[in-house]
């Protein structure tokens, strides 16, 4: 078995700074966790402590921790989105992730590929309301725009009984479904990552 150590930061998009509970940043953990188990290093990053400024470049100046973040990003081996869903959509945050990572489109090595070529995301959804896949496919558009592999089952996700009020953080238990796709995208995620480390893309 390939044990070629890998790197992998998650990026939580949470609209609620630290210290507030967050079920975004525990399925987050939980997947790094699970990766942990194929030899997977890394950190989470919960961008609502940061100040990460709008804009489509990699540095927007005074101020911006995304260069930081973007540096954590660029040197790692896997990418972990993890978002809320509100009124069926992305949280903003999660969006302005993918504008920033956006810059990566202009972004290239001496033989054309993005820098993020051979890098691998996944993605992790929660909420009380229905659109767990339509995020998912939100997300893995953009990331995959912006030159991120997608392994087979790169989400894992809980969402709630329609209109009520449960959250995953408050959940006795992690339900068997939902820690089942998270093993399956930590093993199918750290997989790819691996053959991709040792068979980079073609010069685009």
């Amino acid at each position: 078995m390939d044990t070629t150590p890998l790197r992998a930061v998650a990026l939580v998009c949470t609209l609620s700074p630290s210290p507030a509970r967050s079920s975004s940043q525990l399925l987050a953990e939980q997947v790094m966790a699970a990766l942990g188990e194929h030899g997977v290093t890394g950190k989470t990053i919960r961008i609502a402590d940061r100040n990460v400024l709008p804009g489509v470049d990699t540095d927007m100046g005074e101020g911006d921790d995304w260069p930081e973040i973007r540096d954590t990003v660029l040197g790692a081996d896997i990418l972990v989105l993890s978002t809320p869903i509100w009124l069926g959509h992305p949280s903003s945050i999660a969006q302005r992730v993918l504008e920033r990572l956006d810059a990566e489109l202009s972004e290239t090595d001496d033989e054309g590929r993005m820098l993020t070529y051979g890098k691998v995301a996944a993605v992790c959804v929660v909420g009380n309301e229905d659109g767990a896949h339509k995020v998912s496919a939100d997300l893995f558009q953009g990331l995959n725009d912006v030159g991120f592999s997608l392994a087979p089952n790169a989400v894992t996700y809980w969402v709630g009984e329609a209109m009520q009020g449960t959250d995953y953080q408050d959940l006795d238990k992690t339900p068997e479904a939902t820690a089942g796709t998270t093993a399956t995208l930590a093993a199918n995620t750290a997989h790819l990552a691996r053959r991709l480390k040792s068979a980079p893309y073609p010069p685009s």
